[in-house]
């Protein structure tokens, strides 16, 4: 649920379609960690795990094989006990989890005051180093900046300057970096650029799906309450990345973000308690 780093996994994906296809068994994965596995304690049965993936349709060999693929990534340290194994996240993996977290349930909350200013960053990276090219999008991406043009990176929150140095830094550029504040001249048009900078649009169609699936769902049962709250939080965690909040008056008419959010919160109350029932049963 962090930015990527240089040894493991992203745990935010980089901008993409959420209605291009069912979310992976990694993926998933990465959300029963973050949303169960962490706040009970950091540990859990492999019987467990199993079967929360299996309550969101993942077959047991690919749960399998994404809990292996975890722990090869340094997420995931196991231990014997009796004939049962037990995982228990590492050091890095709680911060990363952790960060996340107060990322996703932080999101889109509030709209803060907007007073015309934006972070304008310039970085460039050599065309041959695509890794690297890689990193700094998806890492800019979740820090909430937008590509206005290549190697020129927009936020329209002055704070989030500070987070676009540490990314540079952090990927040892921020010799080939320059940051810059200031308002828009006389020629532009804000939400123009805005739209340039960000595929609202597509972030738009995401969040009236998003209602349109979640906002019918009627869990019936617990473990069903488990899936259908696992499920929405595997999709809304992608949200951060691609949505950087823009004000009111940068956003296209009938944004439907902040609608999403509500409901995202309001189903999270409604289901966490049966959820939370139905794990418990199974990680004992």
């Amino acid at each position: 649920m962090a930015d990527p780093n240089a040894r493991l996994p992203s745990l935010t994906p980089p901008a993409r379609r959420l209605n291009l296809g069912a979310p992976s068994a990694r993926s998933l994965l990465l959300t029963v960690l973050g949303e169960w596995v962490l706040p009970g304690g950091g540990e859990a049965w492999t019987s467990a795990l199993l079967a929360g993936l299996g309550a969101v349709g993942v077959e047991a060999v690919a749960a399998r094989q994404a809990v292996a693929r975890s722990a090869a990534a340094g997420l995931l340290a196991s231990e014997k006990v009796g004939r049962r194994t037990r995982w228990a996240l590492t050091e890095e993996a709680r911060r990363l989890l952790d960060e996340g977290t107060r990322r996703i349930y932080g999101f889109a909350t509030a709209e803060p005051e907007w007073d015309g200013r934006w972070v304008l960053l310039l970085t460039s990276v050599p065309e041959a180093s695509r890794h690297l090219r890689y990193r700094l999008r998806t890492r800019l991406g979740w820090a909430g900046f937008g590509a206005l043009s290549p190697g020129c990176w927009i936020s329209p929150w002055v704070d989030r300057q500070a987070a676009a140095a540490a990314v540079v830094a952090d990927l040892g550029l921020a010799g080939a970096a320059v940051s810059f504040v200031a308002t828009l001249g006389s020629l532009g048009d804000a939400r123009q650029m805005a739209a340039q900078a960000w595929d609202l649009k597509a972030v738009d169609a995401d969040y009236q799906g998003f209602i349109a699936v979640h906002g019918r769902q009627q869990p019936a049962t617990d473990e069903a309450a488990f899936g259908a709250l696992t499920l929405m939080v595997d999709e809304w965690r992608h949200f951060p990345s691609r949505d950087p909040v823009l004000p009111t008056g940068l956003l296209p008419a009938g944004w439907k973000g902040r609608e999403a959010a509500r409901l995202f919160h309001a189903l999270h109350r409604d289901w966490a308690a049966p959820a939370s029932r139905w794990w418990a049963g199974h990680n004992r």
